[in-house]
């Protein structure tokens, strides 16, 4: 599909140039390239989004609320607070 020749031309349209050496790998990396495009063509998009999803939504824990740490002792060691936040310098 993708060879040296093909290779030279596009590097020739685009202004570059490779060694002999470059210019077999170039032709080997795009040929992978290629390859895996056609794969990314070839899948099927006729099944909704969701049907394509791994994960099974009944599996996943509850959303239970729990109480957090205490604010006050979060910020008791702090040098700046205000409003229970953390004042830092203002970074532009």
């Amino acid at each position: 599909m993708f060879n040296s020749e093909l290779t030279k031309h596009l590097a020739e349209l685009s202004k570059l140039e490779f060694t002999d050496e470059e210019l077999d790998k170039m032709t080997e990396d795009m040929t992978d390239i290629i390859a895996i495009m056609d794969k990314v063509c070839g899948f099927d998009t006729s099944k909704p989004a969701y049907a394509l999803d791994a994960v099974d939504y009944n599996d996943l824990r509850a959303d239970a609320h729990t109480n957090s740490y205490p604010t006050d002792k979060i910020t008791a060691n702090a040098k700046n607070v205000k409003n229970n936040s953390f004042v830092v310098p203002k970074v532009v």
